[in-house]
């Protein structure tokens, strides 16, 4: 635990002007950004008495190691910056909204010469109209199935369109009048385009317009006896209403506006969202978030708009933004939505009406949010805690282990030997920090090496690092061999990074290792760690047999209750290694038994193998061929074919694949496609049980 005082700048260093701040810890990790109208203010709020500090606060404080600044021109400016450092460096004290789901959005592809209807999540795309987002991707189906009977416009895929165009024939939509079946040419690009619009102006909310030509046209299909015309178009207007029902008129006017709620206690709080387009909701989303600072109403306010409209441009900000308490101050916040739409927006509370009575019932919903998370997540607080507390007791440490790696070896019968390091924070998954390892030091099955192996090269890493950042300081040099210990096809920048406070980093250490064995993979770990000199970090080893906890050097086991939260947790902590370790091991077992001779023909890519074998018929054919009967498939030369030659007479022919019911040899063994594997056991197809048990 650090003292502030030891980092505090000397009187005078801070500018009195509009900036962005940042505080890392002793790691060179960015764990807090903030922004300040006057930056000599707000920082000297932090350096007061730690007794006069909100309890998070001074955890933050406590925690950092230095402090620095950027100064911008404005606050716009620092209110932009605040959101980019928030979103590149992730620190860790920030408020952070936790979404628990990507809502998803109804989108019409207008980039394309044929517009799709669809389904989209993620980030937006230009040329693409979004409509929502929706709780569920099922309101948005049920939605699009109501309006295709009247504006039929193309919602296949790609791939389908295609094998729709190539033997003219539409799918099932285009046969039950739900598509216009622009694949086969029943209407042009422009006619679809137009259709297009028709349902993406339905979707905004100009919907009359659309009604009462429909009920035009069905009264003079009836006055000339059209009988079954005017029929149909009675149904497609029950359809239209029907769709107009699930999102009913709230606002009058035709108003677009985001109307933004906050429900809060000490420690949470929960955001919800109702987006209004045309008077009418048309999508609603909700975030929860850890309040780690003393925070007011209106800065969640001011956060949630960050996160919400951050990514945003154009009409997607809408013309009105409605929330229960403003920002302070307000200008720089609606300046920054006013550039981001491209227009003016009222950032404003409601005082009275429609508007008024529409933000009590977002509150509501804000509130039953909260409550229910608090419901989810209370027990689990609590018990990730006191789990914490009992792992810091059981193994003697100083303090609760806020950062857990676990690590595990994987092979099949000594082949394709990997391992596995998973993360926890704070008792929780960091996927994003996970990392896997193939056993380069030696071949051959024996864990207690290949822990030894792994421990190495990730330390290694994390001292190369420290001692680039400049924290090595015993003057020593460390044992770095170039080790890598990347997730497989990952640049070495992805881990190194310069000294900016990324996270995701070898650099940043655990305070607890945990290994997937007994005894001898302790030993191992323990061993690795003291060779490179490290000893601030505790090591403990979980044996599946009995559930026994091993530390280093001790004879006996520690025996924690069946019942304990600290068993609990290392169980799960050990249990995620060993699948992300086993995952990752048949991966790579089913890579090299769909290997064939030609991946090893230098330069030959997938198209040209498929060509071969296509023209071909099999392995067999193709060995026994000319290099002139191979100069013949497209796109392979002279040079290439003798490559190819050369390489499948110098592969050893494959055993004879037998039929393991009857015993019947099915082939000579060639395999018929490039995902055979010449000589491939006959146990291949078997379950995993009868091939060999996996670790």
């Amino acid at each position: 635990m650090a003292d502030p005082s030891s980092y505090r700048p000397r009187p005078g260093e801070i500018p009195d002007s509009p900036g962005v701040y940042r505080f890392r810890d002793e790691h060179r990790r960015v764990i807090y950004v903030g922004k300040a109208k006057s930056l000599r203010q707000r920082l000297a709020n932090y350096f007061q008495d730690l007794a006069n500090l909100h309890p998070r606060t001074r955890t933050m404080v406590t925690t950092a190691a230095s402090v620095e600044w950027t100064v911008v021109s404005t606050e716009v400016e620092a209110l932009q910056l605040e959101y980019s450092w928030i979103k590149e460096y992730d620190p860790r004290f920030n408020v952070k909204y936790r979404d628990d789901k990507s809502y998803p959005y109804l989108a019409v592809t207008m980039n394309e010469e044929f517009p799709r209807v669809q389904v989209m999540r993620g980030h937006k795309k230009k040329g693409v109209r979004y409509f929502g987002p929706y709780g569920h991707a099922w309101a948005i189906r049920d939605t699009v199935d109501l309006l295709l009977r009247v504006f039929p416009v193309r919602t296949c895929s790609a791939g389908v369109f295609k094998n729709a165009a190539r033997t003219g024939r539409p799918c099932l939509l285009g046969y039950i009048g739900k598509c216009s079946a622009p694949c086969v040419g029943r209407i042009g690009s422009e006619d679809h385009q137009e259709l297009a619009e028709e349902f993406c102006d339905f979707m905004a909310g100009r919907t009359g317009t659309y009604l009462r030509r429909l009920e035009k046209q069905m009264m003079e299909a009836a006055e000339e006896m059209e009988y079954e015309r005017a029929a149909r178009l009675r149904d497609d207007i029950e359809a239209l209403k029907k769709a107009m029902e699930k999102n009913a008129v709230v606002l009058a006017d035709a108003t677009d506006a985001d109307l933004v709620a906050v429900a809060e206690d000490e420690l949470e709080a929960a955001v919800q969202i109702f987006h209004v387009r045309g008077g009418r909701v048309r999508g609603q989303r909700g975030w929860v978030t850890d309040k780690v600072e003393e925070i007011t109403t209106g800065a969640l306010v001011e956060h949630a708009l960050q996160q919400l409209y951050g990514e945003e441009r154009g009409d997607t900000v809408p013309k009105e933004v409605l929330v229960p308490a403003l920002p302070e101050p307000v200008e720089p916040v609606q300046e920054w939505l006013t550039v981001r739409r491209g227009a003016n927006v009222s950032l404003r509370i409601p005082q009275r009406g429609d508007k008024k009575a529409l933000m009590e019932t977002v509150q509501r919903n804000a509130q039953q949010a909260l409550v229910l998370h608090k419901t989810k997540r209370a027990s689990d607080l609590t018990t990730r805690s006191r789990a914490l507390e009992e792992i810091a007791e059981a193994l003697d440490l100083d303090s609760a282990p806020l950062r857990i790696e676990c690590y595990d070896i994987s092979h099949l019968q000594g082949d394709d030997v990997v391992a596995s390091m998973v993360v926890f924070e704070d008792g929780l998954q960091r996927k994003g920090e996970y990392r896997r390892f193939q056993i380069k030091g030696f071949a051959g099955q024996d864990d207690v090496r290949s822990m030894h192996e792994v421990i190495t090269r990730r330390f290694r890493r994390y001292l190369a690092e420290k001692e680039r950042t400049g924290e090595w300081t015993d003057g020593e040099e460390s044992a770095v061999d170039g080790e890598s210990a990347l997730p497989d096809g990952a640049p070495l920048t992805t881990s190194l990074k310069d000294d900016d406070g990324r996270p995701r980093k070898f650099a940043y250490p655990p305070q607890l290792i945990v290994v997937d064995g007994g005894r001898p993979q302790v030993a191992a770990a323990r061993r690795a760690l003291d060779e490179l000199g490290i000893d601030d970090i505790a090591v403990c080893g979980l044996a599946k047999r009995l559930e026994e906890v091993w530390v280093p050097g001790e004879d006996d086991p520690v025996v924690l209750p069946r019942t304990s939260e600290g068993l609990y947790m290392l169980q799960r902590v050990r249990d995620e290694a060993h699948r992300f370790a086993i995952t990752y091991q048949r991966t790579k077992r089913a890579k090299r038994f769909r290997a064939g001779p030609l991946d090893d023909v230098p330069g030959l890519g997938e198209t040209r193998k498929q060509a071969l074998i296509k023209h071909f018929g099999s392995v067999k054919k193709l060995r026994s061929a000319t290099i002139e009967q191979i100069q013949e498939v497209p796109g392979i030369g002279r040079k290439t074919a003798e490559t190819i030659a050369a390489a499948l007479a110098q592969a050893a022919p494959a055993a004879p694949a037998v039929n393991t019911a009857t015993g019947e040899i099915i082939d000579d063994g060639e395999p018929d496609t490039t995902g055979g594997s010449p000589g491939e056991p006959v146990t291949a197809g078997l379950p995993d049980e009868r091939r060999g048990q996996e670790t």
